[in-house]
């Protein structure tokens, strides 16, 4: 695969396109507005020898019948402008007058036609005018006045401004990938001290009050996501390990049992017990690992929901008739409060709602009762899973669905499990595109679900 164009070699190439366009352009303009100078300037020089010409050829006061006066009084009108020439044809096709130099009798042109014209030697500029005269007919005239003058000035001009065009377009590309290596000097700077970050220097965050207004919005980027990476890492290393202090219980357990066993002779009985003491380990590290391998899917959008209409009243009935047992042998009584339909995942939602009522059991005093209530409305679903028991702490309410995470860390050995089932609530929750929430005072403690009623669930 090709690689791309570096930044610097297109803005470089991009600014020396724009001053070669702007370059040119001007050249382009200079050299048209001296040209049409200079033709300006010729043509009324023309126009003015035109006008004296035109007023001896009408004037009473001419002396037609003098052939030196007429001459000498047009000489005396050529005297003053550069190098003209005059060429006078009488209407009866006789020559009136005639300026040393070329013949421009041949030149034939139409009334006010200016022209460019050239002979062996010199370049000219030509008016051709006709005048009436007194005793009818028209004068032929012919003006010409020299502009290799001119011509010369404008070749060496245009010689010196193109030049300085190229000249422009050079030191205006160096002076743009000057310009370029400067500007991006703070995005060196930033590049650098990113180049610079490693896993034990998350907390380092970019300045965005000492970088370019254009590059303070890469800066609040980069910081977040350094924040995010660094939230991440540490949960990762955190959750590394809690997962190594959750499987160290259960297999020392397994060890020591296992060397006690094989310490000394047994009957078939004893070693039956051990093993189904073993199994109950056993049994825990799979559940351990099965819940770890739900979260990580989750995380990573890996567990496609297979969404359907759930009738919620029911679902939670029959998780009723589940726990039924477990609730009459604590004695704690069950309740289920007001109707919902929602669109989700039935049995990714009958997990937590599973999770959420076995926790829920498990902190109610005895003869107390755990209740549900459903609410409806026509946007969301809100589910309440109350029961009584010791209010929990303002700062543990937080960190309630972190996974491993408990108020008591003595008592995970208590029929509690690892600590990852209200992580297990809140990832499902978030896959429906819902949100929970725990509440907690003296009477009872309440966890709070809100669902959206239309299908919003995260695309995995």
């Amino acid at each position: 695969m090709k690689r791309p164009i570096s930044l610097t070699y297109r803005l470089t190439l991009f600014f020396s396109i724009a001053a070669t366009v702007v370059f040119l352009a001007f050249g382009w303009l200079i050299e048209r507005s001296i040209n049409e100078h200079f033709a300006q300037e010729d043509i009324k020089e023309l126009k003015v020898i035109a006008q004296a010409v035109e007023r001896a050829l009408t004037t009473r006061h001419t002396n037609f019948n003098q052939p030196n006066s007429i001459q000498q009084r047009l000489d005396d009108i050529l005297i003053g402008h550069h190098g003209p020439l005059l060429y006078i044809k009488t209407p009866a096709g006789e020559i009136l007058y005639r300026s040393p130099g070329p013949d421009l009798s041949s030149i034939t042109a139409s009334q006010n036609d200016i022209q460019r014209w050239r002979d062996d030697h010199h370049s000219y500029r030509i008016l051709t005018q006709r005048f009436p005269a007194t005793n009818g007919g028209n004068y032929h005239v012919i003006i010409a006045v020299a502009i290799d003058f001119h011509l010369h000035f404008i070749q060496e001009f245009r010689h010196t401004l193109w030049l300085m065009v190229i000249l422009g377009i050079i030191i205006m590309s160096a002076l743009s990938w000057i310009a370029v290596q400067q500007g991006h000097r703070p995005l060196r700077n930033i590049v650098q001290q990113i180049s610079q970050t490693r896993a034990s220097q998350l907390n380092t965050r970019l300045n965005p009050d000492i970088v370019p207004a254009e590059l303070t919005e890469l800066a609040h980027t980069f910081n977040e996501l350094l924040q995010r990476m660094e939230e991440a890492f540490n949960r990762l290393s955190n959750f590394s390990a809690d997962i190594a202090h959750e499987l160290r219980t259960p297999v020392t357990n397994l060890m020591t049992q296992t060397q006690v066993a094989l310490s000394q002779a047994r009957n078939i009985e004893e070693y039956q017990e051990i093993l189904y003491s073993n199994i109950e380990e056993y049994e825990r590290m799979a559940q351990m690992i099965g819940d770890m391998l739900f979260l990580a899917k989750a995380d990573n959008n890996l567990s496609p929901l297979n969404t359907e209409k759930i009738d919620l009243r029911a679902e939670l009935l029959n998780l009723f008739d589940y726990y039924e047992a477990w609730a009459e042998e604590c004695r704690i009584s069950l309740r289920l409060e007001g109707d919902s339909h929602i669109q989700g995942d039935r049995l990714m939602l009958r997990r937590a709602f599973s999770n959420l009522l076995s926790n829920a059991i498990r902190h109610t005093p005895t003869e107390q009762a755990v209740a549900v209530q459903l609410e409806h409305s026509e946007n969301e679903t809100i589910i309440q899973v109350k029961n009584p028991g010791t209010a929990i702490p303002d700062e543990h309410l937080t960190k309630l669905f972190d996974r491993f995470y408990r108020i008591d860390p003595s008592r995970q050995r208590n029929g509690e499990g690892a600590g990852l089932g209200l992580a297990i609530v809140k990832s499902i929750i978030e896959a429906h595109g819902g949100t929970i929430q725990a509440h907690s005072n003296q009477q009872q403690t309440t966890f709070r679900i809100t669902l959206p009623n239309t299908s919003t669930a995260r695309n995995h």
